[in-house]
C-alpha cells in the first residue's frame, strides 16, 4: 500500500505520482494545495478546452449524486480527462465515506475526483483503499532544510533570482510559517534583485527582517557584548513602539537557549571525555553558521557559569511575565534585569 506524498517531492516530480480514480490533497498549507492542484490539472487536462472538462463543487454544499453524475460526464468541449474537484470536502468526506468507497473500487477510467481537506486520518479504510487505487499529496508547513532547499529552486525557476542557502534560511527565520507569504516576499526581493540577480543576507535584512527584529537582535548583541547602557536604550525603543515584553523575551530567549545548550552538550563531551569546540557545540545547539562566528566570540564572553544559568534566568522570566510583573512597569524591570545579568563580565558577575 503506498504512502501519501508530501507535496514537495510531489511538485519536483508530478510525473512518479499519477492521479487516478481518486486524489486526496490535503493539509493546510494553502499556496501548496494550489501547486498541487494546478500540476494535477496540467497532467489530467488535455487541448485548449481543457477547462471546460474541469467541475469544482463546494464540499459544504454537494450531495454525492451530484458528484458522481458528474464523474459520469463528459464535456461537450475539451479532451483528456474529466476532472471533478470537491473543494472544503470534510465534511463531504465524512457524510459520504461508505459511496466514496463504493466509487473507488468501480470507478470511471475517464474521469478523476479530486477531494480537497484539511483532515485526512491514514487510518480509515477510505485511505487505506486509496493507497492501492488512487494519490494522496500531503500539504503542510515544510521541515525547514527541505523548504529551504524548495525556494532556492523556485527562486530561480519562477521569481529569476538567485537565492543562496544562507538568504533562504534566513527567510523562513523572518517569515512566519506560510509559503504563500514567503513566495510573496521572494518576488519583492526578486523586483529589488533585478532579473537573475542575487538575494543575499543583507537584501533580505533590509527588505523582510522588521525593524523591531533588527532592534531585539541588537539588543541582545549589545548585551552580550557588556554595552548595557546600549542594549537599555535599545529595549526602551522597542517598548515605546509598543512592542510586547513576552515577545520580546521569546524572541531573545531562542538564541540564548541554543547558548545554555551548546554549554549543556561541552561538559557532557567533557564528562565523557570528548574534545569539542565552541563552533562544534553551537553548530549542534541549533545556532545557524552564517551567525558561528559572532556566537563563539558571545559564548566566550558570556562565560561557563553564566551560560549554564540561562534556562534558569530565562524560566524566572517567563513566569514574572506571566504573572507578578505583567504590567508595563514590572516588565520592563524584568527585561532590564536579563540585560543586565547578560552584560555583567564574567569577573564580576555573582549571580
Amino acid at each position: 500500500m503506498s504512502k501519501a506524498v508530501a507535496a514537495l517531492d510531489y511538485l519536483a516530480h508530478p510525473g512518479k505520482y499519477p492521479a487516478t480514480g481518486i486524489c486526496a490533497v490535503f493539509g493546510d498549507e494553502s499556496f501548496l494545495k494550489r501547486q498541487v492542484l494546478a500540476q494535477i490539472k496540467g497532467q489530467v487536462l488535455a487541448g485548449d478546452d481543457a477547462e471546460f472538462s474541469v467541475t469544482v463543487f463546494d464540499g459544504r454544499e454537494a450531495s454525492m449524486r451530484d458528484v458522481l453524475d458528474a464523474l459520469a460526464t463528459r464535456a461537450l468541449f475539451g479532451g483528456g480527462k474529466h476532472l471533478v474537484i470537491v473543494e472544503e470536502a470534510d465534511d463531504f468526506v465524512s457524510q459520504n465515506r461508505a459511496a466514496l468507497e463504493d466509487y473507488l473500487t468501480r470507478r470511471n477510467e475517464a474521469s478523476l475526483l479530486v477531494l480537497d481537506v484539511k483532515q485526512w486520518p491514514s487510518t480509515t479504510r477510505l485511505a487505506k483503499a486509496l493507497g492501492d487505487g488512487g494519490l494522496q499529496v500531503e500539504c503542510k508547513f515544510p521541515p525547514p532544510a527541505r523548504l529551504a532547499k524548495w525556494l532556492i529552486g523556485w527562486s530561480k525557476s519562477h521569481h529569476n533570482a538567485l537565492l543562496d542557502p544562507t538568504s533562504a534560511e534566513l527567510l523562513i527565520e523572518s517569515v512566519e510559517a506560510d509559503v504563500g507569504l514567503l513566495d510573496q516576499e521572494l518576488a519583492k526581493l526578486s523586483a529589488a534583485a533585478g532579473p537573475g540577480g542575487a538575494i543575499t543576507p543583507e537584501l533580505v535584512r533590509q527588505s523582510v527582517v522588521g525593524w523591531r527584529a533588527q532592534t531585539a537582535w541588537a539588543m541582545l548583541d549589545a548585551a552580550l557584548a557588556g554595552e548595557p547602557r546600549t542594549a537599555l536604550v535599545q529595549l526602551d525603543r522597542l517598548l515605546l513602539s509598543g512592542e510586547v515584553p513576552i515577545a520580546l523575551l521569546a524572541q531573545v530567549g531562542a538564541s540564548l537557549r541554543r547558548f545554555a545548550a551548546a554549554t549543556r552538550l561541552i561538559e557532557q563531551a567533557e564528562q565523557a571525555r570528548r574534545r569539542v569546540t565552541l563552533r562544534s557545540a553551537l553548530a549542534d545547539a541549533g545556532m545557524k553558521p552564517f551567525v558561528l562566528a559572532t556566537a563563539e566570540d558571545q559564548l566566550r564572553r558570556l562565560g561557563r557559569a553564566r551560560a549554564k544559568q540561562l534556562y534558569g534566568w530565562l524560566l524566572e522570566a517567563d513566569l514574572a511575565l506571566k504573572g507578578v510583573s505583567s504590567s508595563p512597569p514590572r516588565a520592563r524591570l524584568v527585561l532590564e534585569q536579563l540585560i543586565v545579568r547578560l552584560s555583567v563580565s564574567p569577573a564580576t558577575a555573582r549571580d
